[in-house]
């Protein structure tokens, strides 16, 4: 547990519901896109939260700026709860809590320069900047991120889509927050330019002792940029752990099929890995699986996967470990042999 958790986030949950008809409209069920989900983030901390598409990321992303309303749970910024802050109270919150979105092509005013972009938030909270100062410390934000300064008066359509994210960046740096949530900066980038994104990104957080929380599907980006990694299937963390517990103890059999399929440059440790492949397809949030949601697709599903729901807990055997024990989300996690498997009920 980190010594200052700046975050803190106990059993967040977001249901959206589903209804039918087009006049008289009546509920019949809900998508449960998160569920239950607790972490902390410590001050300068990078927490990666990692999984497929679909796996309710992004909604964590939402709700920690209020961009969602959670439906339940709670979320302590320096031990005051934001869930229930309105008006001024979480106007004061957004200033340190800031977001840096996906695409950086739809993320950006295309009728506004990119001056006026970075400098919106000054709009919003003049108090950071007055009028008079505003345009030098665009300036400044554009150089601190690799920009030209004298960039300030061109529009979005000027920029390549790495330039365009570090605009993106720099205008979550405007209010100077302690926290940014990062929710797949980097996946609309070629490779190179993620790379280049990724590194800025550390710099910035020494520079400015930021803390992230940072999403994406890729694990190895997400390897590269986090302290500890939380790692997502269907609403619900899986496993989470520092990157060295994630990426070379996996305990939990989904994390261990992600894994299995990230490239090897190494022919030779290529050809003696065992490649997992999961049966199935990833179940329906409005309809997902009794107990384990995992279960349906896991080779090591047994009867007690669909009728009880797996604590997020170190496994027993793993607790005198030392540094390899952390909590996962799965009765029978193991490094050690496969659990014999029935055939997963559905």
């Amino acid at each position: 547990m980190p010594a200052e958790a700046i975050l803190e986030v106990r059993d967040l949950a977001k249901l959206y519901p589903l209804t039918q008809g087009i006049v008289f409209k009546r509920q019949v069920g809900s998508v449960r896109a998160v569920d239950t989900v607790s972490f902390d983030l410590a001050r300068g901390e990078t927490l990666g939260i990692v999984g497929e598409s679909g796996c309710g990321k992004s909604t964590v992303a939402k709700t920690l700026v209020h961009l969602e309303e959670p439906t339940a749970g709670t979320i302590r910024y320096k031990g005051e709860d934001i869930t229930r802050l309105s008006g001024k109270a979480l106007k004061a919150v957004r200033r340190n809590i800031q977001m840096v979105f996906q695409d950086p092509y739809t993320s950006l005013n295309p009728r506004m320069t990119v001056g006026d972009i970075i400098g919106e938030p000054y709009e919003i909270h003049p108090e950071v900047a007055p009028k008079g100062d505003r345009r030098r410390k665009v300036q400044d934000l554009l150089d601190v991120v690799g920009l030209n300064p004298e960039y300030i008066n061109r529009y979005p359509h000027q920029f390549s889509g790495g330039q365009r994210q570090r605009i993106g960046i720099a205008r979550g740096l405007a209010l100077n927050p302690e926290i940014i949530i990062c929710d797949e900066p980097v996946s609309a980038l070629d490779v190179s330019v993620q790379a280049q994104v990724i590194n800025l990104m550390e710099k910035l957080q020494q520079e400015f002792d930021l803390s992230y929380v940072f999403i994406a599907h890729d694990l190895s980006v997400v390897r590269h940029i986090s302290d500890r990694v939380a790692v997502m299937y269907l609403g619900r963390f899986a496993e989470i752990g520092t990157d060295t517990q994630i990426y070379e103890h996996p305990t939990h059999p989904y994390t261990q099929a992600l894994l299995s399929a990230v490239p090897v440059p190494d022919p030779t440790a290529r050809d003696h890995r065992e490649r997992i492949l999961l049966a199935g397809d990833v179940p329906s949030p409005a309809n997902p699986p009794s107990g384990c949601r995992f279960r349906t697709r896991c080779w090591k599903a047994q009867p007690k996967c669909a009728a009880e729901v797996p604590l997020l807990a170190v496994p027993e055997w793993l607790r005198g470990e030392g540094p390899s024990a952390h909590p996962s989300a799965c009765h029978f996690a193991a490094e050690r042999g496969v659990v014999p498997a029935e055939e997963p009920e559905s």
